[in-house]
């Protein structure tokens, strides 16, 4: 795979472009645990600028089909006071979440994190965008059967 369709590829799982050309600069990786520790070093490398670039490709965390209407308003609601207070979306990875828990945890952490000083919660959302790349990046990988990304 070119290294520009590399960087799409990748672009896909995390929306900072240097985060992207980083990883695709230095395939091949032998296997996804070294795609994921690279990965890990550059999402800790990420400047502010880059976490800001990466968070405007995140979608708003949604709930699943049949949560009740006042769910959904909730949610609404702390979205909309989340990215006042802190000027992006409020991201969180839900891999590891039963579907059934993901409305009440990200509720609660979305009422959680607004209580934050604007440095720890970059700081918490860039590891929850780490976090969210990773499995991204797992799922591209073993989806792709072949380890396209992972060949120059």
């Amino acid at each position: 795979m070119p290294a520009d369709e590399a960087e799409r590829t990748l672009l896909a799982c995390c929306g900072s472009h240097h985060w992207a050309r980083r990883i695709a600069a230095h395939r091949p990786y032998p296997d996804l645990d070294a795609l994921l520790a690279a990965s890990d070093e550059a999402a800790y490398d990420l400047t502010p600028a880059a976490v800001a670039e990466a968070l405007a490709c995140e979608p708003l965390t949604l709930l699943p089909d049949g949560a009740y209407s006042a769910a959904h308003m909730a949610l609404s609601a702390a979205h909309a006071a989340y990215e006042s207070r802190f000027g992006h979306v409020f991201v969180i990875c839900l891999d590891d979440t039963p579907p059934e828990e993901s409305p009440d945890l990200v509720l609660t952490e979305i009422s959680s994190r607004l209580a934050n000083d604007p440095d720890k919660e970059l700081t918490l959302t860039a590891e929850e965008l780490r976090r969210l790349t990773r499995g991204r990046l797992t799922r591209s990988i073993r989806g792709a059967g072949n380890g396209a990304v992972l060949r120059p």
